[in-house]
C-alpha cells in the first residue's frame, strides 16, 4: 500500500506544479517536472522506507512475501533499497546522465524483483500479498513509467553523446 501512496504523491505533486506554477508546458519540461518529483519521492523516499522495512521489520516483511524469516536476503535487499534511495534523493542535485543511470539501475532492480515474484508464483504457488499483490504490479509498472517519461519527453537538448551525436538529434528536440 505504501508503494502506491508514494507513487501517488510522486504523480500528484508534479501535476499540481504543472497546473499552478509551470509556465513552460513543452514536452521536455513536462518530463523534467515529473521526473524531478518521481525520482526523489518514489525512488528516493520509497527506497529509504523499503530499506527500513527490510531491516527493522525483516521477519514480518519476509513472511508477507511468503519467504522464511531470518533469511539473509533481507539484508541484501535492504542495502539495495538504501543505495537506490540515496540515488533517488541525489537526483535533486544531479541531472542528465545521473537521472539516466538511476532510472536504468532502479528499473533493472525492480523488473528483476518482478521476475523473482512471478517465478515464485509459478513454481511455488506463492500468492502472498507482498509477492503476488500490489508490489508485483508496482515492480513492473514503475520502471516502465519512468522510462517512458524519460524517453517520450526529451529533457534536454544540451546532452551530447561520446560518439558526437547531439542528444536533440536523437530525441527530436
Amino acid at each position: 500500500m505504501f508503494t502506491w501512496v508514494i507513487l501517488g504523491i510522486g504523480l500528484s505533486f508534479p501535476t499540481v506544479h504543472l497546473l499552478l506554477v509551470a509556465k513552460d508546458r513543452s514536452p521536455g519540461n513536462v518530463g523534467r517536472i515529473y521526473l524531478s518529483y518521481l525520482l526523489p519521492l518514489s525512488v528516493g523516499l520509497g527506497g529509504l522506507f523499503a530499506f527500513l522495512g527490510h531491516t527493522m521489520r525483516a521477519d514480518d516483511v519476509a513472511r508477507s512475501i511468503g519467504w522464511p524469516a531470518g533469511n539473509p536476503f533481507q539484508t541484501e535487499v535492504a542495502m539495495t533499497n538504501l543505495a537506490f534511495g540515496a540515488l533517488g534523493l541525489l537526483c535533486v542535485k544531479f541531472r542528465d546522465g545521473f537521472w539516466t543511470a538511476t532510472i536504468l539501475g532502479y528499473g533493472i532492480f525492480l523488473e528483476g524483483a518482478a521476475l523473482v515474484h512471478i517465478r515464485e508464483i509459478l513454481l511455488s504457488g506463492n500468492w502472498s500479498i507482498n509477492n503476488a499483490g500490489p508490489i508485483l504490479v508496482a515492480d513492473v509498472a514503475f520502471p516502465i513509467l519512468q522510462m517512458y517519461t524519460y524517453v517520450h519527453f526529451p529533457l534536454s537538448c544540451s546532452l551530447r553523446s561520446r560518439c558526437g551525436v547531439a542528444w536533440g538529434e536523437v530525441a527530436g528536440c
